[in-house]
């Protein structure tokens, strides 16, 4: 996900309005579990970016879509892949071949049935280049993904075949361990043809002009509105289980409007920063989350040129003291990091070992201000520079400036590094990493699903997430050994994916800061939300308002 992924200081949390908590004592259809009005206000610290799977990068919406559509399968509450609209799969040829059973009563909010064509449609669209997919890598398993997506072959091409309406073929390249977990992620949901079709490039970017095939439907938003609301969809298959005839989405930029808004009973769940942690500690509806989300420092060597020196970017990375950043700056239980994959990814197939503790390297995430100093003047010498003169972009929220003062004033005491702060709304952040356009930024990524090949992918050979002009041949080799010889061999596969790590920090390709924890208060009436910490967050499929 950042996703991005990007995580970007974005709360993975999601929504809010200005209507009550809804958490009357009060039966519903005569059963007193339920309370008699099903809504839930829900804050979120950042605006939607779009509700087209194929151009979605963060986790907000990425959230969203979880909720207003649906693929072959939704993660249960153990985070397993469950049948949603698949109701039967077979897998041979050694995990390369998927026959896939549709349900036949599946149908889109405008009422037209969800059929397997859909899937097919939504798959090569997304690999299309014309469509630019950051995430389109993602699909590379499935045959010929890769040749489409850099426009060597057609979308027509692709393995996967609509066998009628209501069973799918997928051939895949290479086995995947982890495919039934990707297919439960929005990317590879259903596409409704003839609604991208009716609306063009206008698809997606309004609740108006997005259908969808989930428990929800996304209603209320115009494209830059800072609230939304996803209602019941009773065209839903499944509508019978779902209880919550509304979330009603509210943006705040700070917690501190959130917050009061909880205490208000105008809200039914806040992302808590800093102190108000410590406050709500023994809060009955304090809920500690730590989800595989991070934030890192990237450098753009493209438009730095002390950045190509490996001495400074080590010596930027010994300049920041995270255990400080952590303890005194967001004071809200998020964890220093020690590496780019961050803890809670995956165990040793073999001895259990936790991936971010078997692929730690030493120094690359240390504080050392005198070893710091020592290399930005190793690396000043061999760039010919006496200098860094260099603009932070970061998102326009309290906690991103927060993080962006302390970085500056980390940096700062570095002889001759001047850093100045640019703030920017979080949508237009995006477009700007996107495109390399930027000194320094802070970049976030949240995982898809539990597997260190989640992060490790941000730098893979051409990644559209690594914009910072770092290359390497042996990284690139590891991954692909990992991912497209090893795929039934555990034991080797996780063996390239920790020598893959130790190299993107021995060159310090990036210089991660913090594992993002996102501690809440969530109304204790509030119940049945599924939280995922390695992927989208949140599903409100079967949450209630209970009596």
């Amino acid at each position: 996900m950042q996703h991005k992924g990007t995580y970007l200081f974005i709360s993975a949390l999601s929504l809010l309005a200005l209507a009550g908590c809804g958490s009357q004592a009060s039966g519903n259809n005569g059963n007193s579990k339920y309370a008699a009005k099903q809504v839930v206000n829900w804050s979120e610290n950042q605006e939607l970016a779009t509700s087209d799977l194929s151009k979605v990068t963060d986790t907000v919406s990425f959230t969203m879509l979880q909720n207003t559509q649906e693929g072959l399968y939704r993660l249960d509450k153990n985070g397993k892949p469950a049948n949603a609209i698949a109701t039967h799969t077979k897998i041979t040829n050694g995990g390369k071949d998927y026959v896939v059973k549709l349900r036949h009563n599946a149908k889109w909010s405008n009422g037209d049935p969800v059929t397997a064509h859909d899937f097919v449609y939504s798959w090569q669209r997304s690999l299309d280049p014309k469509t630019a997919c950051q995430d389109a890598y993602y699909m590379y398993a499935v045959k010929n993904a890769s040749a489409i997506n850099h426009n060597k072959k057609a979308p027509s091409t692709l393995g996967i075949k609509a066998d009628g309406n209501y069973q799918l073929e997928i051939h895949l390249t290479h086995p995947v361990s982890y495919f039934n977990k990707l297919l439960a992620w929005p990317l590879f949901y259903p596409l409704n043809q003839k609604a991208v079709n009716k609306y063009g490039k206008k698809f997606g970017t309004t609740s108006a002009t997005t259908v969808s095939d989930g428990p929800y439907k996304l209603t209320k938003w115009n494209g830059t509105s800072k609230s939304w609301t996803l209602a019941k969809n009773d065209q839903y298959w499944n509508k019978a289980n779902v209880h919550l005839t509304a979330i009603n989405e509210q943006v705040s930029e700070t917690t501190t409007t959130s917050y009061n808004l909880f205490n208000a009973k105008k809200a039914d769940e806040t992302l808590l920063s800093g102190q108000q942690v410590k406050n709500n500690l023994n809060n009955p509806n304090f809920v500690k989350r730590l989800p595989t989300g991070t934030q890192r420092l990237d450098f753009n060597q493209n438009k730095i040129k002390a950045f190509k020196s490996l001495a400074v970017r080590q010596a930027i990375s010994a300049a920041i003291d995270r255990k400080q950043l952590v303890n005194d700056v967001l004071q809200d239980g998020s964890v220093a990091s020690n590496g780019f994959v961050p803890h809670g990814i995956g165990n040793n197939p073999k001895t259990g070992e936790a991936f971010d503790q078997e692929s730690q390297v030493p120094g690359s995430a240390t504080y050392d201000l005198k070893r710091a100093k020592t290399l930005l003047a190793k690396g000043y010498k061999e760039t010919g520079t006496k200098s860094i003169d260099a603009t932070l972009s970061v998102a326009d929220t309290d906690q991103a400036k927060q993080v962006a003062e302390f970085v500056q004033s980390s940096l700062q005491k570095l002889p001759g590094v001047k850093i100045t702060i640019k703030s920017v709304p979080y949508v237009q952040l995006l477009t700007q990493q996107a495109n390399g356009n930027y000194q320094l930024t802070f970049s976030g990524w949240q995982s898809v699903f539990a597997d260190p090949i989640e992060f490790l992918n941000v730098f893979a050979k051409g990644s559209s997430f690594n914009t910072t002009g770092w290359k390497n041949t042996q990284f690139y080799d590891l991954l692909d050994q990992a991912e497209n010889q090893d795929g039934n061999q555990p034991a080797k596969r996780w063996n390239k994916l920790v020598a893959a790590e130790k190299i993107l920090m021995k060159t310090q390709a990036t210089v991660p800061l913090y594992q993002q924890a996102k501690s809440q208060l969530l109304r204790t009436t509030i119940k049945g939300i599924i939280y995922n910490p390695a992927g989208v967050p949140f599903d409100f499929t079967h949450a209630y308002v209970a009596g």
